[in-house]
């Protein structure tokens, strides 16, 4: 099996927590090259985001990485729509010149759906969309981050037009029957995974010493510097902490320097008072995470929306505890009152009740932490990447039947 994925506005290959590169690059590498190992060729296509990238990446065994012409590398994501046209052409053309073939299409994001579709027309083989997150959701989830007018109608279109439709959870399906009209039956649930080869506990003290942390309770966010995100809300309800003076909230993501997000989160910590008991480190190499969720007390969560949520599953895999917001897939990785807490409000002073309760009682938070790690065993993502493998093995024998019938 040879397959053809299309991840057209963020490479999956970009430092994590810069720019549009974050848990869904994640989600595509690991995909990727899990499906190699299974002796299933995985051809990723991605606009080229750097002009000093090499054309083509290996990402490990059968899997690699084309970087594809399409627009300015420094374009941003709300630029890069009118590149489209360019990019599918330029994939049609390598895919000639190589004389490759390929089984099946899969595209990740609203973007990359038309390219997805468009391919699969050419080479006549099915197409799977996931999209990772849908418009309309955001939308509900916080007005005020407005997404391209154009979105929702092609989000849409390519539920229409697609073959399959892969969620990571039941909330996610339930969202595309409601708002955009997908038929149940053609959307497939599969969680997301986690890497425990890599994700696993370290020793505390160790940990914290090899990342300059005292004794201090440590709060650890870590994603990109979107609003979505709600890291507002973790500085906020961390200066409503009766010891705060003891508390220290590292966020790790973003670029600090050309981040506008970065800015204004580090002035309302000035305007909160807690400036000095804030970290920002910025984006840091994924290898080094672990090092992050084994030093803190706990991951705070506190997005607007989250349709997954691999920060959480990523802590909870190095023994830590998540307080999260009850949005999107979070719900079905943490566990209330059990992993973690699930928060329905987005307010501060609620998030700030269960951080007291966890920071100030050590054997609730150790006994949530092993809760956490027994649970991420579970959603490694060996398992994730045969049930990817299932389904495309299905969708690819309904192909050669129809194409036969005809």
């Amino acid at each position: 099996m040879r397959l053809a994925v299309v991840c057209y506005h963020s490479c999956p290959m970009a430092r994590l927590g810069e720019r549009d590169a974050g848990g869904m690059s994640v989600y595509i590498r690991s995909l990727a090259q899990g499906l190699g190992k299974q002796d299933i060729q995985v051809d990723v296509f991605s606009r080229r985001h750097d002009s000093t990238d090499p054309f083509i990446v290996e990402m490990g065994e059968g899997a690699r990485l084309i970087h594809v012409e399409a627009g300015p590398p420094e374009a941003e994501k709300t630029d890069i729509a009118e590149y489209l046209p360019t990019f599918i052409e330029n994939v049609e053309s390598f895919v000639a010149e190589e004389g490759t073939e390929y089984d099946l299409v899969h595209s990740h994001y609203w973007l990359s759906g038309p390219a997805g579709i468009a391919l699969s027309k050419t080479w006549n083989k099915p197409h799977v969309a996931t999209f990772h997150t849908l418009a309309e959701v955001k939308r509900q989830a916080r007005s005020g981050l407005e997404d391209p007018a154009e979105r929702s109608s092609i989000e849409r279109w390519v539920a229409a037009e697609t073959d399959a439709i892969v969620v990571s959870d039941r909330h996610e399906r339930d969202f595309l029957a409601r708002l955009y009209d997908a038929p149940p039956e053609k959307v497939a649930v599969v969680p997301g995974g986690v890497d425990i080869e890599l994700f696993h506990p370290r020793n505390k003290e160790e940990a914290r010493a090899r990342l300059g942390l005292n004794g201090d309770k440590v709060i650890l966010c870590v994603g990109r510097l979107d609003p979505l995100k709600g890291i507002d809300l973790a500085l906020g309800s961390s200066a409503l902490l009766e010891d705060r003076g003891h508390v220290k909230v590292v966020i790790v993501g973003g670029d600090l320097e050309k981040d506008p997000e970065a800015q204004r989160l580090q002035d309302l910590a000035d305007a909160l008072g807690i400036s000095d008991r804030v970290r920002f480190e910025g984006a840091v190499p994924h290898d080094e995470l672990p090092w992050y969720y084994s030093a803190a007390d706990l991951l705070m969560v506190p997005s607007y929306y989250e349709s997954f949520g691999l920060v959480a599953l990523e802590a909870m895999a190095c023994g830590t505890p998540v307080v999260a917001a009850r949005v999107g897939g979070l719900p079905s990785l943490v566990k209330d009152g059990e992993t973690g807490y699930l928060v329905p409000w987005h307010c501060p002073e609620p998030f700030a009740e269960r951080l007291e309760v966890l920071l100030a009682h050590d054997d609730l938070r150790d006994h949530m932490g092993q809760a956490a790690f027994l649970r991420a065993q579970g959603m490694a993502w060996e398992a994730v990447v045969q049930q990817f493998a299932t389904l495309y093995e299905e969708l690819i024998s309904r192909g050669v039947a129809a194409r036969e019938a005809v």
